[in-house]
Parts: C-alpha cells; structure tokens; sequence
C-alpha cells in the first residue's frame, strides 16, 4: 500500500498553542491501542497492495479529527469548532477520499440552544482555514478530484453533515452550504427536525412538505441525500421523493441486529432500487449481530455480506463512522446528547474497548480489504465496494 504525501504538518501549527489558542492533550492518531492486521498469506498480502495501487479507496462516511486523550474535556474543546485532523493517521489509511462530517455545528453537544446556523459556518471555516495550511488532504468539489488525488498520492475531502437541522426552514442555506463546499447532508438525526423525523422518535410523521423541498433542491443543485439517522418513514418518503439515487451512508441490517440505529431490509432493497449506495457502520456498539456479540470487523463484516447479497454488490460500500481517540468513552460522554443509548436497542451486548481491527481511520480499510482478500472476493467486485460503486451514483447526483 503506497503511503500519501505527508510532510508531517500538525493542525494548526502556523498558529502558537497558548496564544493564539487553547492546547488539549490529544490522543494518539497511531498506537492508540495494541494495532490488529487480519492475518494474510504472504501471497495474499501481495494481492492486498495491488489492490490498493489500483482501486480508488473511498470513506462513504468517517470523522477524521482527533479528540483529547481525556474524552470528558470534548466539550470545551469542540465549543471553538478547532478540530485537529488526524493527518498523520490519514496518510497511512489507504484512503484516497473521505466524506467528513463536520459534527453539524458546536451547538450540537456545547448547549441545549439547538444545532445553529452559524456554529455550521463557524466549524466549516475553522477546518477549511487548517487544511488551507497543508498539501496532503484537499477540499473536492467533483469526482475528477477523487483521481487526481489518487494520481498524486493526496486525499480528496468531501464536506459532509449528518442532518439538515441548521438550515431550520431555509430551503436558500442549502445552495450557501454547497457554496461553502457541503456536498452531502442527511434530512435528520436522532430528533426530529423541519424536514422529518430522526430514528429516536417514537412517532415518524414521515418526510414534511419542506423536507420535499429540501430535497428536491439537493437534487437539482447536486448535493447528496443520506437518511442513515433518519426514522424508517421518513427515510423510505425521501427515498420515493428523490428524482436520483441516494445514500445511507453508514448502517448496518435490522435483520442482523434489532436496533433502530439499524435499517430494516426493506429500506436498504428500496434505497438500492433506486440505484442508490449503503455504507456499512463501524461506530462502536453498531453493527453487532447474534453470531458476533462483541464487536469486532467480523461482526461488522457479517452486516457487510448480509446486505450485498441482500441488494447486490453494486450497491455496497463502506462508511466506517470512525474518529482518532477513544470513541467507546465519547460515546458515553455524548449518551445525554446524542441518544446513543437509545439507538443501541434492547438486545443486550457485550460492550467492548474498541472496536478490534477497525478502530480509527488508519487501520480500517487496510483490514476491510485483507478480509475481503481472505474470503475470496474478486478484485473486481472488490474494487466496486471500494469506490466505484459510490463514483457511479455521484456521477448522477454531482451535477
């Protein structure tokens, strides 16, 4: 696997730590944890770089900032929207585009206020400043960005928000964000918003006359729809409402694991029909399945075959969900705000550390495409699941 450009930069590094801004001890972007590779041939392993020289890697979905090494300080560290992309953690991740989701704003888990409007620009404007500073990771705008990348050892980043909220009831803020460069945003997350329900309500009304507009301008300015939080009504009505195919970004089988944070067959086979892609979740506590109650890549693998052969596996792909830093103790700091609990369903399950073999950005795909070299997928079919399946669709939607 050929690594990428990196020169070591450290975000923002042309600023002074003290001065210009709070310091936070960070986690540690490599060796965080003791590190996993699946176990391969030495043949295999051979077959595992080519693949990687030749496919286009692509995150549907990930986090790829860093948090502090203690979790329970993210909230004074997110209330100034300074993010530390993890760049050294990226350059050894296989990836050659990641869709980042811009956590929607500081208000999300700094204040009971809401998600706003102007913490959106804020965060976008914070990153946009940092990664202005460096060469490895640049902002893409079109597909062609995704092989220039690949062509020059870079990372393309695509802007992304897990819900609409912030927009309120402005169908306009959503030609500002794709002007701001946001080229994919979900309808909503775990609360109900203008457009429709998110998958914590008890009651899904079901997409809105405005979330209609909304989504309809997302088609014709040619911005990507995901309803991976969104509730199950409101994501099939966004999927009939959509004149182009769309995503669920980063998921996992209902079948597999009755939890609501999970999809139903049924919306994953009407997504695909549309022609759409589904990512598969890696977040800690996910994508769990009564074979694999710890969560592990083999779990999240086993939600990976489900729904390839559920809907063919030209509509696959994966959205790893994944963060630098201890995610299993984010995710309890956030419980409260984000609902977590609530999303794990009633099932019970063994809780684990973190998730082994797919833990953070850098070793996720590595592994992914070492599993699907040990379980015999073609190269073709590999590369697919890998980026061309997702390329396919934005062809259609990027206009």
């Amino acid at each position: 696997m050929r690594l990428k450009h990196y020169d070591g930069y450290k975000s923002f590094q042309y600023l002074e730590a003290g001065v210009d801004y709070k310091p936070f001890k960070l986690a540690k972007e490599i060796g965080r944890v003791p590190p996993f590779e699946i176990p391969v041939s030495a043949e295999e392993a051979k077959r595992v770089d080519r693949i990687f020289d030749k496919a286009l890697v692509i995150s549907l979905h990930d986090h790829p900032f860093v948090v502090p090494e203690d979790v329970r300080e993210i909230f004074e560290y997110r209330r100034g929207g300074r993010d530390w992309t993890g760049y050294e953690g990226l350059a050894v991740s296989g990836m050659d585009v990641v869709f980042d989701n811009f956590m929607d704003g500081t208000a999300m888990i700094t204040s009971k206020a809401g998600w706003k409007w102007t913490d959106i620009i804020h965060d976008l404007g914070m990153r946009y400043s940092d990664l202005a500073h460096q060469r490895m990771v640049f902002l893409a705008k079109n597909v062609d960005d995704f092989f220039q990348a690949k062509e020059t050892g870079r990372i393309a980043l695509v802007p992304a928000l897990e819900a609409a909220t912030a927009i309120e009831n402005e169908v306009d803020r959503v030609d500002i964000l794709y002007g701001l460069g946001v080229r994919m945003m979900g309808i909503a997350y775990s609360e109900a918003n203008c457009l429709g329900s998110g998958l914590k309500e008890k009651a899904d009304g079901g997409l809105t006359d405005f979330g209609r507009k909304v989504v309809h301008r997302m088609n014709k300015i040619g911005m990507a729809i995901d309803v991976s939080h969104s509730g199950d009504q409101t994501a099939l009505d966004t999927i009939e409402a959509s004149e182009k195919p769309m995503f669920i970004t980063h998921i996992g089988s209902r079948e597999l694991w009755d939890s609501p944070r999970m999809k139903p067959d049924a919306i994953l086979k009407a997504c695909a029909a549309k022609g759409g892609v589904i990512g598969i979740e890696a977040a800690p506590h996910t994508t769990l399945t009564k074979k694999h109650i710890q969560h592990s890549v083999d779990s999240f693998m086993e939600h990976f075959e489900h729904i390839a052969n559920l809907v063919g596996i030209e509509n696959v792909a994966f959205g790893p969900d994944t963060l630098f830093g201890d995610h299993v103790g984010l995710h309890h700091v956030f419980a409260g705000e984000l609902s977590i609990k609530a999303a794990h369903g009633k099932t019970a399950f063994q809780e684990v550390e973190y998730v082994k073999g797919i833990e953070n950005p850098a070793e996720a795909f590595p592994n992914i495409v070492r599993w699907l070299v040990l379980h015999g997928y073609s190269d073709e079919d590999i590369c697919k699941v890998l980026g061309e399946n997702i390329v396919r669709v934005l062809r259609v939607v990027w206009v």
